[in-house]
């Protein structure tokens, strides 16, 4: 480490001792991780030794083997399985407060009512018991304890955990939570006077595997007779329970799977999968040297990209966070608190893949990865383009073209509140290609959008869409353009 990095790290070490807010063994946590980021350890990738994996490390998805159609057998294949749903994350992003797993999806239901009513359905089809786990943090366990009380009823069992690194930690606080640090000190957000949540960031999803360990719920699981949990974000609709991956694992004892799918122009930085020293390993483009980024955002020479469903064993897990053996990659993630720009430090559970033996990727469909990041995301599920039965959220075979259109909404349309105020009811968008609005736009009813569409209202001005309005390849600024 570079002698200012050291000076660094014992200027921070030195201000993070005296944060009353966590545990010795937080601290600690927090500072090796910290001093592994300024080392660079996590960073080195060298770009001549990548090679592109083979079909037999990420394998095709069409090419897996039907599931057994004995209703018996396929009930064994789920006795031995958990979903496990990270439940971190806030819905700050659009406009909400609490659990982002909360925010009403379709008709009605949220994130959350949508995995409960699939799980019932799948275990009341083939009388199986597959368990729900939420992983929370400190910013969500509150409301999700509350929240999971209307399903006291349902026929499933949820479980609730907390993101917890370290089983002492257990005794000390119930959290793992890590201080922001201000980017030009380099010094706790905490100790320069921000004493609330902000202050705060839980350490990234990389924490499942200890946090399972930790919170007693592997050792529960595994007396269960369950073998795999299948890991995904709470807020992807299309990553729900496949039997035909859940069969390969078992059938060829893959300790470890990641999803992966078709990259496109909108995916360009998300994270892939690459042979590297005879091992898959997932490649983030924070590890990217600048001189290659470029070549990393094609779509030519990395196809495919993370959508975080995984499916890993929980022997192997138990196996790997005993020998404390889950060094993943640190991501750094850049926010700003009150106009102060700060770094959290984060890992991924996508990068533990190359800790795990016999792991591979699965070229997936699109439709596994439906997330809802935005209001534009929420515009295309509320839409004719997706039906919901049973809590599945399945794509209208209407819609020709397998892409989804393009939607861009203005920052009117940021909140979710201020999003379904400005729709009477959500246009139909079968045969959209691209949307654009911008400016004070409100949408009348039943109104269809077709090709490609722009919307934008003159500066201080208000635009009305009309009910039963129907705009194909059409740019509108006014009431006379429609």
């Amino acid at each position: 480490m570079a002698a200012a990095d050291t000076e660094k790290l014992n200027n921070l070490r030195s201000a993070v001792s005296g944060l009353t807010q966590i545990s010795d063994n937080e601290k600690s946590g927090f500072i090796s991780l910290v001093s592994r980021y300024l080392s660079g350890e996590a960073q080195h990738v060298e770009w001549s030794k990548i090679q592109t994996p083979t079909d037999k490390i990420v394998v095709p998805y069409d090419s897996l083997s039907a599931v057994p159609e004995d209703a018996a057998q396929t009930k064994s294949l789920l006795d031995k399985l958990v979903v496990l749903k990270l439940n971190g994350g806030l819905g700050t992003t659009m406009g909400c407060t609490g659990p982002k797993s909360v925010i009403e999806v379709r008709n009605g239901l949220t994130f959350l009512d949508l995995i409960v009513i699939q799980l019932e359905s799948l275990n009341k089809k083939y009388g199986c018991n597959v368990p729900l786990l939420l992983m929370n943090s400190f910013n969500t366990h509150e409301d999700t304890q509350k929240i999971v009380e209307k399903y006291a009823g349902s026929k499933i069992d949820i479980h609730t955990f907390n993101q917890v690194r370290n089983r002492r930690t257990l005794y000390l606080s119930s959290f793992s939570q890590y201080p922001r640090l201000v980017a030009d000190e380099f010094l706790p957000l905490p100790s320069k006077g921000v004493t609330g949540k902000d202050g705060w960031y839980p350490p990234g999803h990389g924490d499942v595997f200890p946090s399972l360990m930790n919170s007693g719920k592997l050792e529960a699981l595994l007396s269960q007779g369950k073998e795999y949990v299948f890991v995904a974000n709470s807020d992807n609709l299309g990553a729900v329970v496949d039997l035909k991956i859940l069969n390969h694992l078992i059938q060829n004892k893959n300790e470890y799977c990641m999803e992966v799918t078709p990259k496109t122009l909108a995916d360009v930085k998300g994270g892939t999968l690459i042979s590297y020293d005879g091992k898959v390993q997932l490649l983030e483009i924070a590890q990217v040297p600048d001189q290659h980024v470029n070549e990393f955002k094609s779509i030519e020479k990395f196809k495919i990209f993370n959508t975080n469903n995984l499916w890993v064993n929980l022997n192997a897990i138990k196996r790997l966070v005993q020998a404390d053996a889950l060094k993943m990659e640190i991501i750094p993630n850049p926010k700003e608190v009150d106009g102060v720009k700060v770094l959290q430090l984060e890992t991924a559970a996508g990068a533990a893949i190359k800790f795990f033996d016999n792991a591979i990727g699965i070229n997936v469909p699109r439709s596994r990865f439906l997330p809802v990041k935005a209001s534009s995301d929420l515009l295309l599920v509320q839409s004719d383009l997706y039906t919901e039965k049973d809590g599945y959220v399945i794509r209208n075979p209407a819609r020709t073209d397998p892409a989804n259109p393009s939607i861009e909404l203005g920052p009117e349309f940021k909140k979710v509140g201020d999003f379904l105020k400005r729709f009477k009811s959500i246009p139909s968008i079968i045969e959209l290609d691209s949307l654009k609005v911008s400016g004070d736009v409100w949408f009348g009813s039943s109104v269809v959008l077709k090709g490609k569409v722009v919307v934008a209202a003159k500066s201080g001005e208000k635009l009305e869409i009309p009910d039963g309005a129907v705009l194909q390849n059409k740019e509108v600024h006014g009431g006379a353009d429609i």
